[in-house]
């Protein structure tokens, strides 16, 4: 029954130790030799206190505990060291148990390998589809001296109503323009009446009122750089944007 039970455990240590096993391969044999060269009472009594130590480690909370590998080690220096000892006291220096306990006590006095840092992944953005990531997303263009929303504006409205929830996009402001035909004061009104109109038809579209901001620059702000008072068609427009 005590070769069963030293099997179990050696088979345990090859599965939970397998960073150590290097090690217990490269044990230097000086501490075998030595042992082998020692008398039977001196060897009797060092193989005696290797046995303690290593039952000592075996009832440890702290090594239980901490999933601790010398855990592992005590329990076989404490089955390995008491298999050389019982050839000791029919005086035989059996150098397989002798090597073995040397072995795992080295290794049962070793402290745990650490354990390599948790890197943590970089985050990663959300994922939009494609239509979602731009903050322009739609212009609607006005006739001369008009601020009726045109009938292909439905288009550019749908598409913002179409996809604000997926999107998540937040709110919308509509911009209004004017191209540099006229008095500044005159194109900064027509800019808000642009600008109010496309608002009003993106909430009869479905977008919430609540989410839609209306603005309006005149014509200072231009799609196209004119001199004052010339026409340009795509000045005169409303910019959808999101947030």
């Amino acid at each position: 029954m005590r070769l069963m039970r030293v099997g179990a455990t050696c088979g345990a240590l090859a599965l939970a130790v397998g960073g150590h096993q290097l090690a217990f391969a490269q044990t230097k044999a000086a501490d075998f030799d030595q042992l082998m060269a020692m008398s039977e009472g001196a060897l009797e009594g060092e193989i005696g206190s290797r046995f303690n130590e290593g039952l000592a480690a075996s009832n440890s909370s702290e090594l239980i505990s901490g999933d601790d590998p010398r855990y592992l080690w005590a329990l076989e220096t404490k089955a390995q060291c008491g298999i050389a000892l019982g050839y000791l006291k029919s005086s035989t220096k059996d150098p397989v148990s002798i090597g073995k306990c040397a072995r795992a006590y080295e290794l049962m006095q070793m402290p745990p390998m650490p354990s390599a840092p948790i890197v943590a992944a970089p985050p990663t953005e959300p994922y939009l589809p494609e239509q979602c990531k731009n903050e322009v997303v739609g212009i609607v263009f006005f006739e001369f001296d008009s601020s009726e929303v045109p009938a292909e504006a439905a288009q550019t409205i749908n598409f913002a109503r179409d996809n604000y929830r997926q999107c998540a996009w937040r709110s919308f402001t509509v911009t209004g323009h004017a191209d540099r035909s006229g008095s500044d004061a005159y194109n900064l009104g027509l800019s808000e009446q642009r600008a109010e109109a496309v608002a009003n038809a993106m909430a009869s579209a479905g977008i919430p009122a609540s989410m839609i901001t209306s603005s309006a620059r005149g014509e200072s702000d231009p799609r196209v750089a004119t001199d004052d008072g010339v026409r340009e068609p795509q000045n005169r427009r409303v910019e959808i944007t999101v947030r």
